[in-house]
């Protein structure tokens, strides 16, 4: 399998990519990478300017797009099991396919939101590499996208596009913006900016700095910090209802929200596990069991900017 790749060429410089559509229910990047590929054709006004390479996958996991949802008709989260097989499942191969992309650039960037069922606070994030050298490259691509979240968290999730580029040593960062099945303009154009930002710290094209819109930088190196969808389980199958709206404070113990029993009509309050920000909300209101109603990024972990 060959993913449809748009690859812009200039002088002297380093191998950028950049993809969208790795879950099939995610749009804005799409359609931000789409902008992007028209900036960057032959006649567009970015062209002339471009030092190095730049390719562009508007829509990793057709299969998934073509069906509305997360995952394509084998059922696999494409974003855990990179980096696949060439002759296994569509979602394999094409997890291979995009593993063998990313090891062939010099920088990555994921573009993502919370698909159908999820909004996201505007974040950045990146995996606490143990390579000083790629870390220090990935915060500096991280606050360079100026969402207004920079997110490290732990490196040993497994499956995961960032996880291929952690192992080939590709400093890479990952983004989230809203999702609730929507796209937005206003996400789109932060994506579009946020990638000719980095371009930028890269060296790749001139473009003038934006005014920082970076309200936190946390760092949490916890093991499975980054994975959303263990947080705030819920513990039977029913409505969620919201307590709090994304991006609001919330302190530990305080009401996350409150599931409806399906069967019974039972409330069931899900408390914050600790003091911080809603950084993820479930949109969609039918919860399973075991299933995260959001996530509470924890504060008590943010650094300085220096």
């Amino acid at each position: 399998m060959q993913l449809r790749t748009h690859t812009f060429s200039g002088g002297d410089g380093p191998h950028l990519l950049i993809t969208g559509g790795v879950h099939g229910d995610e749009f804005e990047p799409i359609a931000a990478i789409r902008r992007l590929i028209e900036l960057f054709t032959r006649n567009g006004s970015h062209a002339d300017g471009l030092q190095g390479r730049l390719t562009c996958v508007p829509i990793v996991n057709e299969a998934a797009f073509l069906r509305g949802y997360r995952c394509a008709e084998d059922d696999l989260d494409l974003a855990r099991t990179c980096p696949g097989r060439r002759d296994g499942s569509v979602t394999e191969q094409t997890a291979h396919a995009l593993s063998e992309l990313i090891r062939q650039a010099d920088y990555y960037i994921d573009l993502h939101t919370g698909g159908t069922e999820f909004s996201v606070h505007p974040l950045t994030g990146y995996v606490l590499h143990q390579d000083a050298l790629v870390l220090d490259v990935q915060r500096r691509m991280a606050r360079a996208f100026n969402l207004l979240i920079v997110w490290g968290t732990c490196a040993n999730l497994e499956g995961r596009s960032l996880s291929v580029a952690r192992d080939a040593g590709v400093p890479a960062i990952y983004c989230e913006y809203l999702g609730a099945a929507s796209c937005v303009s206003k996400g789109v154009q932060a994506y579009v900016d946020g990638c000719l930002n980095v371009m930028s710290e890269l060296g790749m094209l001139t473009r003038d700095a934006p005014s920082c819109q970076v309200e936190y930088i946390v760092e949490d190196p916890r093991p499975s910090s980054g994975h959303m969808q263990v947080c705030h389980p819920s513990p039977v199958d029913g409505f969620f209802e919201p307590a709090k709206d994304l991006g609001n404070r919330i302190t530990k113990g305080e009401t996350f929200g409150t599931v409806y029993d399906m069967v019974t009509g039972q409330p069931h309050s899900i408390a914050s596990e600790h003091d911080g920000i809603v950084l993820v909300q479930r949109t969609f209101p039918r919860v399973r069991s075991g299933e995260s109603v959001g996530v509470v990024l924890d504060v008590s972990f943010a650094v300085t900017d220096d």
